[in-house]
């Protein structure tokens, strides 16, 4: 998985990082196809938003959430990613085909 943490009008701290790193983590608990991570947080005068692309194999998920706390903000983006992985992993489930004499006696 490649994770890139980029800044708008802010600086990425450690703590920041750390903070996004430990919430992707659970993301990557429930979906572990993950190719690469684009999270870009940005600072306007009172909002605070953090956005961010999740490539899979087939498929792209973008989620932004704002806030006026950057930690605030994370935490509901990671709330809207969580949704929309296990969303797309309940999807890619659902299309499993039943052997063909199991659907004949139905």
């Amino acid at each position: 998985m490649n994770l890139t943490i980029s800044g708008h009008h802010l600086e990425i701290t450690p703590a920041i990082r750390e903070c996004v790193m430990n919430k992707l983590s659970r993301v990557k608990r429930h979906f572990d196809h993950v190719i690469d991570v684009n999270v870009l947080l940005s600072v306007d005068k009172l909002r605070q938003k953090a956005e961010i692309n999740l490539h899979l194999r087939g498929k792209n998920i973008h989620c932004e959430a704002d806030d006026t706390n950057l930690y605030a903000a994370i935490d509901a983006l990671i709330d809207k990613l969580d949704r929309q992985v296990i969303k797309h992993k309940e999807s890619t489930k659902a299309h499993s085909a039943e052997p063909l004499k199991r659907q004949a006696m139905n």
